[in-house]
């Protein structure tokens, strides 16, 4: 049968060619299919029943780790504080002690996901967390909730990391991007439908003898356990075993994942699929890693400030809380929107720096008129406009930014712990935004967009470092000659190897 899709390479039999990743016509062509002919495999359709098995149910359950992370600040305007009776400083901390116990259990989460299969692990401490929000309803002091806060971020700590690890199971480099950002655009929708949620659930006040923020905490708690449950039979684990696809379309997915770093340099070399803790050593010491750490934290720091002081910035230039919970839709709608259109001419075009640069620069530019408007006073709805760029330019930045690390990061191993320390340690920026809108600076909180726009400035500095050095080093092996190292030795050096090219 000959290919429908492929174009032809003279050096290998035809049953050895492989579509171009980004499905344009190219080929790759690594050295064994083990006797499986994968002419007649068509890329888009499987592509297709890729994206229909495993986005919807991925986007789902990032929705409900966001809208369960984040719901504490829709109850804040409803209430939790005054009700508990506590101080702007003790609200804080509860905010800010869950990213401790979040960044400190991702690493061995993302470890364990692979041994211990996603459909198991994922849905697992989907029912933990939702348990733990649930009982957040039943809190009665201060304490109560910043115990709770501590539990929740180490049920939830495995589910970002996680998903996002696992779509490069599955995708290629110029193809993960737009899948990051479908189910990512989720935490968009997850901003909307808190909002819309919580203004709904609010009418609950008095149900049973509990205040509607109560019942926010507990409705959504339970919900998300419901949805776990599914999960542990809607998830699949990876595309050796899915049954959703044909032989020879399950040999082709996983041949062109194992040879997609090398595809470039002439030499193909398989990625390293087993563990050593060696790979674990290397990501802790690569510098990419925490290059990207700042590059993250110029987006991040914006990304937290923004959903969980939003409701309660809209409230304080004087809308009703029903208003400001209401006035935060059309924001995440349209992140939600920008995030997938970005991503996928991302992908099309195979460069992430000039993408995330530019939507950092509308992050900036949010925050400026923020503080421009903040300063004057008077003008709630120029400041509302600032923060509707900046969260335009949040939502789009932020998959680019993961996709862009995980891109060059090669070995199955190295590559699950690289992302999560990167991934864990920049979530840290959520315990430093936690404090930068301070109850003392509102109405203008201009120490907190100021500082949102520092780390940005810092950020930003840290994409163009980046896209240098991972030029420079192309450039560098691209002068080497072939054939220094053997095809074993290649895999074992992983994204260090002279045949591996980073994405710019």
């Amino acid at each position: 049968m000959a290919p429908t899709t492929t174009a032809q390479n003279d050096s290998f039999p035809e049953k050895f060619q492989l579509p171009a990743p980004d499905g344009k016509d190219g080929a790759i062509s690594p050295p064994e299919y083990s006797g499986v002919d994968t002419s007649g495999v068509d890329p888009k359709k499987v592509l297709l029943k890729m994206d229909l098995h495993l986005i919807p149910m991925l986007a789902l359950l990032y929705l409900l780790s966001f809208l369960d992370r984040g719901n504490i600040g829709n109850a804040r305007i409803e209430g939790l504080v005054e009700s508990l009776n506590m101080t702007g400083p003790q609200y804080n901390w509860c905010l800010t002690v869950f990213f401790f116990t979040y960044c400190l259990f991702e690493v061995p989460s993302n470890l364990l996901l692979k041994r211990l299969r996603p459909s198991i692990w994922l849905p697992s401490i989907m029912v933990a967390w939702g348990t733990v929000m649930t009982l957040m309803g039943v809190v009665q002091d201060f304490e109560g909730l910043l115990i709770s806060r501590l539990f929740l971020g180490i049920t939830e700590a495995g589910l970002y990391p996680g998903v996002a690890y696992y779509i490069t199971m599955w995708y290629c480099r110029t193809e993960a991007q737009f899948r990051q950002a479908m189910f990512f655009s989720a935490a968009s929708v997850a901003g909307a439908f808190s909002g819309l949620l919580a203004f709904g659930i609010a009418k609950m006040d008095g149900v049973g003898g509990y205040e509607g923020w109560r019942w926010i905490f507990i409705l959504e708690g339970i919900l998300t356990v419901v949805v776990a449950v599914t999960a542990f039979f809607t998830i699949y684990d990876f595309p050796e075993t899915a049954k959703f696809l044909t032989e020879p379309e399950r040999t082709w997915v996983v041949h062109r994942l194992r040879y997609q770093g090398s595809k470039d340099s002439g030499q193909m070399v398989a990625e390293s699929e087993h563990f050593k803790w060696k790979y674990v050593r290397e990501a802790f010491t690569d510098w990419q890693i925490y290059l990207g750490l700042w590059m993250y934290w110029g987006i991040v720091c914006p990304l937290y400030g923004t959903s969980l002081f939003l409701p309660s910035i809209i409230r304080e230039l004087g809308y009703t809380s029903s208003t400001a919970q209401l006035l935060t839709v059309p924001i995440y709608i349209t992140a939600a929107v920008l995030a997938v259109a970005v991503a996928w001419f991302s992908d099309r075009s195979g460069q992430r720096s000039p993408y995330i640069f530019t939507c950092m620069c509308a992050i900036g530019i949010g925050f400026i008129i923020c503080i421009s408007a903040s300063a004057a006073g008077n003008v709630p709805g120029v400041v509302y406009a600032g923060i509707f760029i900046a969260v335009c330019g949040i939502y789009p930045a932020f998959p680019g930014n993961v996709t862009w690390i995980s891109n060059n990061l090669a070995g199955s191993y190295k590559r699950s712990a690289g992302m999560a320390i990167h991934i864990g340690v920049g979530n840290l920026a959520g315990a430093m935004a936690s404090n930068f809108y301070r109850q003392a600076d509102s109405p203008k909180y201009l120490l907190g967009h100021g500082l949102e726009l520092g780390f940005l400035a810092v950020g930003l500095g840290a994409v163009v470092g980046l896209r240098w050095n991972y030029k420079r080093i192309n450039g560098l092996r691209e002068r080497m000659p072939l054939g220094e190292y053997s095809d074993a030795e290649n895999s074992e050096k992983g994204d260090r190897a002279p045949t591996y090219r980073y994405v710019l």
